[in-house]
């Protein structure tokens, strides 16, 4: 299966998709972390480019091999939409208060280019099974509530 956590940048998608991990077992692909990787090592990433097809070709390799992961990235709707014929998908959307998401930033602002922001952000439109997530005291609906979501064990909670 792929679980894929997004929202916009500050919301929360990292922290989440770390817990869940750690929750669920599954390993997590996150784009940032690539996105890092190639900043760090001075690896070519002209608009981004390397990094995209990087993540989305760890991603395809992961399900093709029928390990579910969790894929986590802001997955804008028309960026991300290839994504979502790999198999089964569960999607987490996360969402805060732009003034919170725009604090976030802030605090981990460590790679060039310039995020899109909260208000800016397009969700997936998707017929896949979606949760909304709250981040912004903690997490609503319940973390037990996003894990058996996210495992597959819950009633779906339609966007």
């Amino acid at each position: 299966m792929l679980i894929i956590v997004s929202g916009a940048p500050g919301t929360g998608k990292t922290t989440l998709a770390h817990a869940l991990s750690h929750s669920l077992g599954f390993p997590v692909i996150s784009r940032d972390e690539i996105r890092f990787g190639l900043v760090h090592s001075g690896a070519p990433d002209e608009g981004s480019l390397t990094t995209y097809q990087t993540f989305q070709d760890i991603v395809r390799l992961m399900v093709a091999r029928e390990v579910t992961v969790i894929a986590e990235a802001a997955f804008q709707d028309h960026l991300w939409r290839p994504m979502l014929g790999l198999g089964p998908t569960r999607i987490i959307r996360c969402v805060t208060t732009a003034s919170l998401a725009l604090d976030r930033r802030v605090d981990r602002a460590a790679l060039p280019g310039t995020p899109v922001s909260v208000d800016d952000w397009v969700p997936i439109s998707s017929p896949a099974p979606t949760m909304i997530v709250d981040t912004a005291d903690g997490y609503s609906p319940s973390f037990g509530e996003i894990a058996a979501f996210a495992g597959g064990h819950t009633d779906l909670h339609e966007p």
